[in-house]
């Protein structure tokens, strides 16, 4: 009896499209899930179809996966680094189903996003990791640095509608 090699898993990473809504709507409530914040979802369908893809687009998307089902995800964004005197690429969200981790989707993700970096002629690629999350190790295995001396400090709607108040 001969022996059948073992399939591999074939990756492969493509931009979404606006029919995609459902799958990222998904994602990121499994994001959300997993980081312990499901309650602080307040992103609809149509709110995400306006932000990827409506008349001004503020970020975009990238699925990953595996034999044609999905995998995993980045939302990435372009900021601007006076410093450097470049665009830079920030990555909001970058997500991987726990049954596909260790399978190179992440690093497939985090390639994918490189590649838009360098042909966008980007200075920086940064985001932000809960503390407790172990793909820190994975990140810092990518080169990822943790900046220790950057806090992140945040509004959310009724922070920015009291600051737009003040005089």
């Amino acid at each position: 009896m001969s022996m059948q090699p073992e399939k591999k898993n074939s990756i492969s990473v493509r931009t979404t499209t606006i029919d995609d809504i459902p799958l990222i709507m998904e994602l990121v409530k499994a994001l959300a899930e997993f980081e312990g914040l499901a309650d602080h979802v307040l992103a609809a369908e149509e709110s995400l179809k306006e932000g990827l893809f409506g008349r001004k687009k503020y970020a975009e998307a990238i699925v990953a996966e595996i034999d044609e089902e999905a995998a995993g995800f980045i939302v990435f964004f372009h900021n601007f680094s006076t410093f450097v005197g470049k665009p830079g690429l920030y990555i909001e969200d970058i997500f991987v189903y726990p049954e596909h981790r260790g399978k190179g989707v992440g690093k497939a993700l985090m390639s994918h996003c490189g590649k838009i970096a360098r042909e966008r002629n980007c200075g920086r690629i940064e985001w932000s990791v809960l503390d407790w999350n172990p793909a820190r190790k994975f990140y810092e295995h990518m080169g990822g640095e943790h900046q220790k001396e950057w806090l992140m400090y945040r509004l959310d709607e009724k922070g920015i509608e009291e600051i737009a108040g003040k005089k």
